[in-house]
């Protein structure tokens, strides 16, 4: 009967130890928690360590055959190509232009009956290799107006011809010569306003007839842009008609044919397309005697084309000139014209 109780109170004992060791442990991992968070947030981790057990994967796990590298050159064959290299250019210009009106002979509104015909052709060829060039380009022009009850006249009329062979020694620098030679095909009259008076041939082919020799330097900046300065530049002007010196001598002497002229030149190009479909070139020329300096000839050349389609173009042609062998006044022509105009393409 003693020993019962006293199992009992030992059973109790132990329950209540258990019990105690519990709470401490649950207290335990409660702490531990919060002290893993906290550590988690604020401690940094080392990665060099964390490297120390990385397990690197093996080399060259699949066994790989190396080639050794042989390099050989091959030949490809080539067939012969004849081709030949050309250092011409050549452009050729033709254009067309035709002008007609028609009246009744009872139209009230009065006119004339009138039809004009003008022509041009451009001829132009340049060669161009190393630093050498040669350039060669013709102009003619001509052009015919009749009214009805009148003589037929010359609405435009020239010839002009220029060539120039360059070397090149400096940049935008050559050293030049050139030739030029300008004249007429027709004959030409001043018509004077009383219709009774005949008119008076004033022109004609070689009277007068220009040739111009020069020598210099040339000032080339760009492609479409030139200017020529003509240190020694020697000009005879020819009037062979003796009726034509009668009424205008054009500077040469009474029974002479031939003036000879030393002078200091500039000829200036510009040959641009200014638009679209819209080209300008134009010439300006200075001659000024050595003997006589004050007797200087300015002439301007312009020409504006305007392109509609292939084969139409408006071309406006103007010129000033100011000779004071043939008038101390400036001299103008101008014309407007629309027709057809045809470039051939450019060949070698």
């Amino acid at each position: 009967m003693r020993r019962l109780p006293v199992f009992v109170l030992m059973l109790l004992l132990s329950l209540v130890f258990q019990k105690a060791i519990a709470q401490k442990v649950d207290s335990v991992k409660v702490d531990t928690v919060k002290i893993d968070t906290v550590r988690t947030d604020t401690v940094k981790i080392d990665t060099n360590q964390l490297n120390r057990y990385r397990i690197e994967p093996g080399k060259n796990i699949l066994p790989v055959h190396l080639q050794p590298l042989n390099l050989r050159p091959e030949y490809i064959p080539v067939p012969e190509l004849d081709y030949k290299v050309s250092y011409w250019r050549k452009n050729i210009i033709f254009g067309f232009n035709l002008n007609q009106s028609a009246f009744s002979n009872n139209w009230s509104g009065g006119g004339i009956s009138s039809i004009a015909v003008g022509t041009n052709f451009d001829y132009k060829t340049e060669y161009n290799k190393e630093g050498k060039d040669f350039t060669s380009e013709l102009i003619l022009l001509y052009g015919k107006l009749k009214n009805r009850g009148q003589i037929q006249r010359k609405t435009n009329d020239r010839i002009f011809w220029d060539n120039k062979g360059s070397i090149n020694f400096a940049k935008h620098w050559n050293f030049y010569g050139s030739l030029s030679f300008e004249s007429q095909f027709d004959e030409g009259f001043n018509y004077s306003s009383d219709v009774n008076v005949a008119p008076t041939l004033i022109s004609r082919f070689m009277s007068p007839g220009y040739l111009t020799e020069s020598i210099g330097f040339e000032y080339k900046p760009v492609t479409y842009f030139s200017t020529r300065f003509g240190t020694g530049t020697a000009r005879q002007t020819f009037v062979l008609d003796r009726n034509i010196q009668a009424n205008n001598n054009y500077g040469v002497l009474f029974g002479k044919h031939v003036l000879n002229q030393l002078a200091f030149q500039i000829v200036s190009n510009i040959d641009k397309d200014i638009a679209k479909n819209m080209n300008l070139k134009a010439r300006y020329l200075i001659f000024i005697p050595y003997d006589t300096p004050f007797k200087m000839t300015h002439r301007i050349d312009a020409t504006l084309t305007a392109k509609i389609n292939r084969l139409i173009n408006v071309t406006l042609n103007g010129t000033l000139l100011y000779d004071p062998n043939t008038s101390t006044s400036i001299q103008a022509y101008q014309s407007l014209a629309l027709g057809i105009t045809y470039k051939f393409p450019s060949f070698r």
